[in-house]
Parts: C-alpha cells; structure tokens; sequence
C-alpha cells in the first residue's frame, strides 16, 4: 500500500478496479474507469465526488482486506474528496485552514452566535432576551431589522460567492474541455440523478450502512434533509415578499404560508439530519475515513440544531423564552450561511458538477458508438 501518499494510493487501487470490474453496475465510478490505466489529479477529484458513498464495492471486493492487495476504495475516495475540497476552496487561504483543522465550522458558529447576542445587547438590554414580545415586528424588537437583514444578506452573500467560485474552480478541474454545446443536452440525466439521488441505492438496494445488509435509510435521511433546507429557504424568500411587498411584519400566524414552509423545513431538516447522525455513530469504521466523518457530524449537528432552534422559535414565540431562543437561532443560521464555503456542503455542488460530467461522457460514449445518431453520417 502507499497510504503515506493518497495520490499513489488512489492510482493503486483504481488500476485493480479498472483490470477486474467486478462492481461495474454499483455506480457510476466504475464505467467511468473502465479501460483506463493511469490516473491523473483531475481524475482522482472527479471520481472521488462522484461515488455517493454507498460502500457497496467495499462489501462486493474479493480484494479487500485481509487480502494483500488491501483494496478500499471509499476510504481512499473519503480522504481525497476532503483533498478536493481544500484544494479548490476560495480564496485559497481556506483551504490550508481547512487542512490544518476540523475545528473550523465550530469556531465560526460560535463566533457568529458571539456577534448576534452582542448585536442584541448592544441594541437594547439583557431584559430584552427574558422579555415576551407580541405583534407585529415582535421579533425586531430583539434585533432590530437593519441588524438582522444586513448580518444575513453578509453572510448568505458570502457563502454563495465563494461556494460558486470554489465549485467553478472545481469544474475547470474535471471538465477543462467541455463546451456549452455538451453541456445543455446531458443536463436532464444529470440533474435527474442529482434530484433523486439514485446512486445512493448501491446500484438499487440501498446502502450498507453498517454489514453487509442494504437499506435505503441514508437516501432518504438525504432527501428529508435536502428537502427541509430547501423548504426553509423557500420560508424565507416568501417572509420577505411578506414584508417588503406586503407591508406585513413577522412574527407571521402559524396558518400563514411562510411559517406553514417553515415549519415543514424545520421538521424535515431536523428528522433528516438527526438520522444521518445515527448512521454516522452506527457505520462501520473500516471503510470510513475519519477525516471526513467529523466533517459529516460537524456539519450535520450545525443543520439538527439551525432546525431545532427555529422550531423551538415557532414553540415558544408567545413566552418569555422567545428572545433568547430567536437570538440563538439567528446566530446559528448566521453562523450557517459563514461556515458553508469550508464545511461538508461542499460535497452538494462537487458532486453535481461530477455528475454532470458522468453525463456528458456517457453521452459522447453513446454517439463515439452510433455515429449516425450524432448526424455524422447520412
């Protein structure tokens, strides 16, 4: 084995899948490594974004350990996924903090849940956490409107700028050569396996969260959680049609469409996230990578608490409680929306962009074999 270099590694395990295929079917990493025999940098990134994780070759290799050859290939792919992060990060100076510590996203919750109280301190008074708060704009009287709009449009902005650029700088990596042209046609396939995550099925049981036995448990924990962030964002766009078009201040009734989407998110976030920890605790630590799994619990933990703070907010709103709970709550989404660019969210636009290039070459596979559907030949 060379694990002392993972490039090596990478390279070392993957000419033994490409020379047996004996998974070819599992996912998409194995046709696309089909009949190669050396791989390069962008190659290892890509492929290593696009296996899901399932651990179905871990189970299905007649040469993993004890076998000498020792092939594990979700443990060398777990490690260069986090090299891929770090490496494509913006601005570059995140990733050596992102090599140099797992401690990144806790310390920037914590400092953001720092700013927000002292934001409500500095704006009103102690009381102001332990008061109950009514009507209309109840919720800006514990952190003024400016405060809470600017230190949220900060930064959402932030994180959505640097995740673009550093999922841009990831796709010049994999894909230097496709053009827009191979782009629009393979979008449908691409985005119908980002949608429904098959790949996460292991080739159609599930995956092995823990032995040998297959379940589609981690898909759906994936889709509740997907689905939960995107309903509170959604939540969050309609709240804000509420007031500036509408003239309407929060808190809004429970029946109301912005806290009925909220409501709905939290609830999914939480349930999702919360089951994806469990398989976290329950996988077996062979095929893992350690490195990754306190990225996966970091992350994870930040997403269970962002939608439980905002349920306990909807709870406990008409109580004495709501100010220190909505104060805690702003400071985790706050804290959220600053440590994404470095966390584990990575792994959404990076395997996108890697299922996007699976597409374009399973479709230029399909007209390399029939010319005549390409419009080639007459």
């Amino acid at each position: 084995m060379s694990a002392a270099d993972p490039m090596l590694e990478a390279e070392r395990v993957l000419r033994i899948c490409s020379a047996c295929m004996y998974c070819d079917g599992l996912c998409p990493v194995f046709p696309a490594i089909d009949g190669k025999h050396g791989f390069d940098l962008s190659d290892v990134s890509y492929l290593s974004n696009l296996c899901h994780n399932c651990q179905g070759c871990w189970h299905d290799c007649q040469y993993a350990p004890p076998h000498p050859f020792a092939v594990n290939l979700p443990a060398t792919f777990a490690d260069l996924r986090q090299r891929s992060y770090a490496d494509h990060l913006w601005p570059p100076a995140l990733g050596r903090a992102f090599r140099a510590s797992s401690l990144a996203v806790p310390t920037t919750v914590a400092l953001a849940l720092l700013i927000t109280f002292a934001l409500v301190l500095g704006t009103g008074s102690p009381a102001t956490l332990l008061t109950a708060h009514a009507g209309a704009g109840a919720f800006y009287r514990v952190l003024p409107w400016p405060a809470m709009a600017g230190l949220a449009g900060a930064t959402f902005g932030w994180a959505v700028i640097a995740v673009t650029l550093a999922t841009l700088r990831y796709w010049h990596t994999i894909a230097p050569q496709v053009t827009i042209r191979e782009i629009v046609p393979a979008l449908p396939a691409a985005l119908s396996d980002i949608i429904t995550l098959r790949h996460l099925g292991g080739g159609g049981p599930g995956c092995h969260d823990h032995d040998e036995r297959t379940s589609q448990r981690r898909r759906l924990f994936h889709h509740l959680t997907a689905g939960g962030f995107v309903l509170s964002g959604l939540s969050t766009i309609v709240a804000s049609a509420y007031h500036h078009l509408l003239g309407v201040m929060a808190p809004y009734p429970v029946a109301s469409l912005p806290v009925m989407l909220g409501l709905g998110g939290g609830v999914t976030m939480t349930i999702g996230a919360v089951g994806l920890l469990g398989l976290e605790a329950w996988a077996d630590p062979a095929p893992s990578d350690r490195g990754e799994t306190r990225l996966n619990v970091a992350f994870l933990i930040l997403l269970a608490l962002v939608g439980a703070s905002g349920l306990a907010v909807l709870g406990f709103r008409s109580t004495p409680a709501m100010g220190l709970l909505l104060t805690t709550h702003l400071g985790l989404v706050f804290g959220l929306f600053a440590a994404l660019p470095f966390s584990k969210a990575l792994h959404a636009p990076f395997r996108a962009s890697a299922l996007l290039r699976a597409a374009i070459d399973s479709r230029r596979s399909r007209l390399a074999r029939a010319p005549e559907a390409s419009g080639d030949t007459p």
